[in-house]
């Protein structure tokens, strides 16, 4: 195996240590469940560079293709783009999104697990190429259009409604980080379809870099945030 292919290891690890610090960030302010979805977003990112990694450590098998195509094709993303949304958008929404989304992701993971697998085209890489019920490969756009919109756009969009104002530096910056680290699995992820998988590896790790870069930005920064749904979300009392 080549060096890159043990570079999901990294990414593991650093999802581990992002988990721990957005974790307890979510705890401090239990009510704001866009930090509970973003906090899921890191869990299925590292779950999904997990497998990766036991890929590359000991090779195929169709429960690790399985379970790869299951976490990065369908929930690498969505759950950080599932938090923007509840940053941006009415709860009661974003409640009715995420009962569509569950529902869809639920069908599209029980799909990929009883589909049969052509083995005889399986190579060192991981690959959708794969799966013989090929039409599994035509909803994962779908999916990762819905994270690149809410993900990549809604941090696009907070950086346009900070970018006037010299008070919101810190979070414009923060945001554009944010949705270029959100942007960079996409492009692995075209990559892969291309048999060039290695490249994902590559921007899994720079992704969840600039995320987390732009995350501790906009939360190390004093201003009051413009989203109504970040300033009344109530911090936990202390025991």
């Amino acid at each position: 195996m080549p060096f890159v292919a043990y570079i999901p290891i990294s990414t593991t690890l650093f999802c581990i240590y992002f988990f721990t610090v957005i974790f307890n960030h979510w705890r401090k302010k239990p009510d704001a469940l866009y930090l509970l979805w973003w906090t899921l977003g890191v869990v299925f990112y590292g779950i999904g560079t997990l497998v990766e990694s036991i890929h590359t450590i000991y090779g195929w098998s169709p429960l690790i293709f399985k379970s790869w195509y299951i976490a990065g094709a369908f929930l690498g993303g969505v759950p950080l783009a599932q938090g923007t949304i509840y940053l941006l958008i009415k709860r009661r929404t974003a409640n009715i999104m995420t009962s569509v989304l569950v529902v869809v992701l639920i069908i599209a993971s029980i799909l990929v697990i009883l589909s049969p697998l052509n083995e005889e085209i399986v190579s060192d890489k991981l690959n959708g190429n794969v799966l013989e019920w090929t039409f599994i490969r035509y909803i994962t756009p779908f999916v990762n259009i819905y994270a690149l919109i809410f993900l990549v756009g809604g941090a696009f969009y907070s950086a346009f409604k900070y970018y006037k104002t010299v008070e919101f530096k810190g979070r414009f910056w923060g945001n554009v980080l944010i949705a270029v680290g959100g942007i960079l699995p996409g492009i692995g992820g075209t990559a892969t379809k291309m048999g060039y998988t290695y490249v994902l590896y590559v921007t899994e790790l720079l992704g969840i870099l600039l995320i987390f870069w732009g995350y501790i930005v906009i939360k190390n920064d004093t201003s009051l945030s413009l989203h109504e749904n970040q300033v009344k979300s109530k911090v936990a009392p202390t025991s």
